[in-house]
């Protein structure tokens, strides 16, 4: 299952795990977009349950797990990587609604998915939490974003330790910059030429997946070689 599967380091990951003959489950808000990457892998000939879902909302997230019990009877995979970024603004100038709306997103979207997947997931899963660099460093006029992914950073840890005995593995992925669309919002002059593919970020987080079930990546840092941007 991946959220955020529309587009960016979602949509790559998702056609990268379709390659290796995975059944998926992709979600996200846009249901044109949806249509078409539905589309697009079940080329594949891979079972493929396309559903819009706002991560935001319990009862739409409710709804999602109600679709996947009905074709799927577990999970193997959860690929939490839904979330948005705010304009540059200093936290004397960032309005609250855009600081909870970045919150309830990246934060409480992936408490959420999570403890709905828990139910159908057994020893040998593997649960990746797309954080960001911005989980343990801190950018200037990115305050709601920052304290979303390092609150996101703690959930995942602790999960991690929660979900050790239970044999599943717990991944936080920390890409630095990415040639996706988060950057129209972050920063539209961002030099994209210098940045990381999502097709990279997707090819690290899935040989991470298919390690042995004796061996886990915990943290997963990915950075451009050109360094700071």
């Amino acid at each position: 299952m991946i959220t955020g599967a529309t587009r960016g380091i979602g949509l790559a990951i998702a056609r990268s795990l379709a390659t290796k003959g995975c059944n998926l489950i992709v979600t996200g808000r846009d249901h044109s977009a949806l249509d078409r990457i539905s589309r697009e892998l079940s080329r594949l000939e891979i079972q493929v349950l396309a559903q819009p879902c706002d991560i935001r909302d319990p009862d739409s997230v409710d709804d999602l797990f109600r679709s996947l019990r009905r074709q799927f009877k577990h999970l193997d995979i959860l690929i939490n990587n839904a979330g948005i970024a705010h304009a540059n603004l200093p936290v004397e100038r960032l309005p609250f609604p855009v600081w909870k709306s970045v919150i309830e997103t990246n934060l409480d979207g992936t408490f959420l998915v999570t403890q709905a997947a828990l139910a159908m997931m057994k020893r040998g899963g593997t649960i990746v939490n797309n954080l960001s660099i911005a989980a343990n460093r801190v950018f200037a006029g990115s305050a709601a974003y920052n304290a979303s992914k390092h609150g996101a950073l703690g959930l995942t840890n602790t999960l991690r330790e929660e979900l050790r005995p239970k044999g599943i593995r717990v991944i936080g992925l920390l890409p630095g910059a990415t040639d996706t669309d988060i950057w129209k919002t972050l920063w539209p002059e961002a030099p994209r030429r210098k940045m990381l593919s999502p097709a990279t970020v997707a090819e690290a987080v899935v040989n991470a997946i298919l390690l042995p079930e004796n061996a886990t990546v915990e943290t997963l840092e990915i950075l451009p070689t050109a360094g700071t941007l």
